[in-house]
C-alpha cells in the first residue's frame, strides 16, 4: 500500500528533489564549515553563533523534511475529504435540526474533487516555496568563513518564495469558497 496517492506523489516530486539537493549540498559543505556557524540572523546580520554539529548545520534541512511530511499529509487529507457537491442531503430530512448540523459540517470541505486537487497542489507548491526559502538560508548558514555580514539579497530571497506560495494557496482556497 502506498503512503500517498499518485497525485500527491507527483506533486511531492519537486519537494523530494529539493530535499535531496539540500541534503547533498549540506553533506558536501559540512567538512568545510568553521567551528562556529550562524544560529540566528537578525536585521544587522548574524547576531548569534553556535558550535558546528550535525543538528545545528542541518537544522533547516530537518525542518524542511518535517514540513514536507506535514504538508503532504495535509494535501492527502484534503483529497480524502468528501467534497460538498458529493454529500447527500438525505440526512437533512432525518431530524428537525439535522440540516443545521449538516451545514456546519460543510464549512471546511472542498467544493468539488477538482477543487480538492487544486488546494492539495497549492499546499504542496507552498511547501516547495518553503524549501526554496530555506535554500537561500542554507547559502548563509553553510558559508566557509564565519562572517557576521549577511548579503542584502537574503531577505528578498527568503521572503519572495514564501509570499508567492502563500498567495497561490490563498487564491486556491478563496476560489474554492466562491463555488
Amino acid at each position: 500500500m502506498a503512503l500517498f496517492s499518485s497525485s500527491v506523489r507527483l506533486w511531492l516530486l519537486p519537494n523530494a528533489v529539493l530535499l535531496v539537493a539540500l541534503s547533498i549540498w549540506g553533506a558536501l559543505r559540512y567538512p568545510h564549515l568553521p567551528g562556529r556557524i550562524p544560529k540566528h540572523i537578525g536585521v544587522d546580520g548574524v547576531d548569534a553563533w553556535t558550535d558546528r554539529s550535525i543538528g545545528s548545520a542541518f537544522v533547516l534541512v530537518f525542518v524542511y523534511a518535517g514540513m514536507t511530511v506535514l504538508m503532504a499529509g495535509c494535501a492527502e487529507l484534503t483529497l480524502w475529504l468528501t467534497p460538498r457537491d458529493e454529500l447527500s442531503n438525505a440526512d437533512a430530512d432525518a431530524a428537525p435540526f439535522a440540516g443545521a448540523r449538516a451545514a456546519s459540517s460543510l464549512l471546511n470541505r472542498p467544493a468539488s474533487r477538482a477543487s480538492a486537487r487544486r488546494i492539495a497542489r497549492a499546499v504542496l507548491l507552498l511547501d516547495t516555496c518553503i524549501g526554496m526559502s530555506f535554500l537561500a538560508g542554507c547559502a548563509v548558514l553553510w558559508r566557509s568563513t564565519p562572517n557576521p555580514n549577511v548579503p542584502g539579497w537574503l531577505l528578498v530571497a527568503m521572503l519572495l518564495p514564501l509570499l508567492v506560495g502563500t498567495a497561490v494557496t490563498v487564491a486556491a482556497a478563496v476560489s474554492d469558497r466562491k463555488r
